[in-house]
């Protein structure tokens, strides 16, 4: 049977390339290809199929991730898959696993941590998967406040070895992935103490696990930390609970690149600054970002096709009803979504240049960029998975009722995306984070000292605080120039307007907590700048394809110009623009959404996902959605047997009014 395209009456509407639109999602030519064969490799295999994932129960769902895992393993090694291909491999795979905290916190910790020899050891068990490792930070009492974690090593020099334990109930390691059931090692974060005196947090490399029969060593207790929100989710991952009764291990199994215990307990630190440990914090979180625009994009995709399948009234004489993708309520809570996931997409690449740049200027002992590119991760990090998060959720909305279903493929993506606005730094402390970044680069200003980076525009804090918008038409807010001192006049006076009320605080520590909520919108009006500002660059770039820089600067200014419109009181209250200028601004994003419209289609194709990856039968790329949603609904094992388990005994008695009453 021939398979019918119910969207390519929209696809024809593109007014722009849409391969050449794929290789700018992608990057380059050659991740879109590597990317396109993983996804495909991996949509082709039945191992890893996924539609069943919500029916299992939680046991047959750990198992099967395994299973999932060790095939992927074997797959990578058959077809001598590289590293870049292999990662791609594990991103299409779409499940959460052990696989993901050994390679994206364990082996990158030991990298950074480690010294040339620890590395020379741990690293090719870790690569060979001879031992599999995890990240144990967060305990029972505290996560983002790690000065605050309760679990010590204590050095014995009697035998040269540290103890590790864990004091309390509150110290017991609690959420770590990969740990509940199968890392055999951790890197765990305890606090060093020798001689009697604490010398805060340090790593240390702990063997969990027997090599041989995977029983746990003497001393540890460790398990799963029980069933996580959502339906298969998250729930594919072990998150375990670790706690430490006196376990020794040698003194090399401290991390040590950044301080040292010498054989007689003396504590030293290296000359290789502390903060290079913001070195690992800060790839970790750019990858956290480009992860959210792939998140996003994913139920933008889903939303966009679903809403030109779906038809909704409007319908005169019998005619056929309007797609829901018309009505203007639709678009100005759809488009601002798919422009984000554009938005982020850039973002991510620029904060994945910004890591290189300062692994150069770190090898060369260079670490003046270090706290700026720290804030800078730290806040988009913050910024973009909240606003996924929201999006995920908002693009279920969009779907109506079919939205609900697990089969819409969006129930599962929200909770699976969810956690990442806690892990890796809950995003309110992130924020605060910025927050304090921000009231240091203000404080410096009459210093003379040029604030650098994504902070450059501070050091025009003078015309910033008194400038007035130029916008007179609603056309002139496309232009970019107008659009940036728009967004860096509110980034200012937000800073700036703070720091002079912390001023007039009893102490600067009062100032900032009566003032952290302020100080929060101060931070996530100057991460929105970044955002806007690489978006503009980018767009600036050369493009490849007809049509492709067109849709882009149309997808910028509909980002800017949402933003401004969702935080319009910001840009008042701080005097940027007038009321008359906000609304021409709106008029202009209304007309914006009129010309995205005949693209939309095309450019959620651009993503260029398999129907495998999306996971989503609204979202198919035929758009032959209803006959699929239907076949789907018999596949559930309620539908096994057409008589419930349970008539017999629980209905049939009440029909029958056969159920005893015992009489008063």
């Amino acid at each position: 049977m021939e398979e019918m395209d119910h969207l390519a009456h929209e696809r024809s509407k593109a007014q722009f390339d849409v391969d050449a639109m794929k290789v700018v999602w992608a990057g380059s030519k050659h991740a879109l290809d590597v990317s396109d064969r993983m996804a495909r490799l991996v949509a082709s295999d039945p191992v890893f199929r996924k539609d069943n994932r919500t029916m299992l129960g939680r046991k047959e769902l750990f198992k099967n991730t395994l299973r999932k895992a060790a095939h992927a393993w074997k797959r990578v090694h058959e077809l001598r898959l590289t590293e870049e291909e292999a990662s791609m491999l594990r991103l299409f795979l779409d499940e959460p696993s052990y696989v993901d905290l050994h390679w994206g916190m364990f082996v990158p910790a030991i990298k950074g941590q480690g010294t040339d020899e620890q590395q020379k050891k741990w690293l090719p068990l870790a690569y060979k998967m001879q031992i599999i490792g995890c990240y144990a930070q967060t305990e029972l009492g505290h996560g983002s406040n790690v000065q605050g974690l309760e679990t010590t090593a204590t050095f014995d020099p009697k035998t040269d070895e540290f103890i590790i334990h864990s004091p309390t109930l509150t110290s017991s390691k609690w959420w770590p992935g990969g740990l509940g059931k199968i890392s055999t090692h951790a890197v765990v974060y305890a606090r060093l103490i020798t001689d009697g005196k604490d010398h805060g947090i340090n790593g240390f490399i702990v063997q969990l696990r027997s090599l041989d029969d995977h029983s746990p060593l003497p001393g540890i207790t460790i398990g799963d930390i029980g069933t996580k929100f959502g339906n298969g989710a998250y729930n594919t991952m072990d998150n375990g609970v670790l706690r430490f009764d006196h376990v020794r291990i040698a003194r090399n199994q401290m991390l040590m690149r950044v301080s040292q215990v010498t054989r007689e307990g003396k504590y030293l630190q290296s000359d290789v600054p502390r903060q290079l440990l913001y070195g690992t914090m800060v790839y970790v979180r750019q990858t956290i970002v480009s992860d959210a625009s792939k998140a996003l994009s994913r139920a933008v995709c889903i939303a966009v096709r679903y809403s030109a399948v779906r038809r909704q009234f409007g319908s005169q004489d019998g005619g056929p009803e309007t797609q829901v993708i018309d009505y203007k309520t639709q678009q100005s809570r759809l488009f601002p979504l798919l422009a984000s996931a554009y938005a982020f997409r850039f973002v991510g690449e620029w904060l994945k240049w910004l890591y290189a740049d300062v692994t150069r200027r770190l090898q060369a002992n260079d670490f003046s960029t270090l706290p700026e590119a720290h804030a800078c991760t730290a806040g988009l990090k913050s910024l973009t998975t909240s606003a996924t998060a929201d999006g995920i959720e908002e693009c279920r909305k969009l779907c109506g009722g079919h939205g609900y279903l697990c089969s819409s493929g969006l129930p599962e993506l929200f909770a699976v995306y969810v956690p990442a606005c806690t892990y890796e730094g809950d995003n309110v402390v992130l924020l605060l984070q910025v927050a304090r970044f921000l009231m240091k680069t203000v404080s410096r200003l009459g210093s003379g000292k040029q604030p650098v980076g994504a902070t450059a525009y501070m050091g025009r804090a003078q015309h910033l605080m008194q400038c007035k918008c130029d916008v007179r038409g609603a056309e002139d807010w496309l232009k970019p120039s107008i659009i940036l001192e728009a967004f860096e006049a509110r980034a200012v006076r937000l800073a700036v307007n703070c720091a002079q009320n912390i001023s007039k605080a009893a102490s600067p520590e009062e100032g900032f907590s009566e003032l952290s909520a302020d100080l929060l919108e101060a931070a996530v009006a100057h991460c929105q700048l970044i955002i806007v500002s690489k978006f503009i660059e980018k767009v600036q770039q050369d493009m490849p394809g007809p049509g492709v820089r067109e849709q882009l600067q149309i997808l910028c200014n509909i980002y800017a110009l949402s933003v401004l419109h969702k935080h319009v009181g910001d840009f008042l209250v701080t005097g940027c623009i007038t009321p008359k200028q906000a609304s021409l601004a709106n008029d202009q994003l209304r007309s914006l959404y009129s010309q995205i419209r005949p693209n939309a289609i095309a450019l959620v194709d651009a993503f260029n996902y398999t129907d495998h990856y999306l996971g989503s039968v609204l979202g198919r790329y035929d758009g032959n959605v209803y006959p699929n949603l239907y076949e789907e609904a018999w596949k559930d094992p309620l539908n096994d047997s057409v008589v419930p388990d349970g008539y017999h005994e629980y209905i049939q008695p009440l029909l029958k009014q056969k159920i005893r009453v015992s009489r008063l």
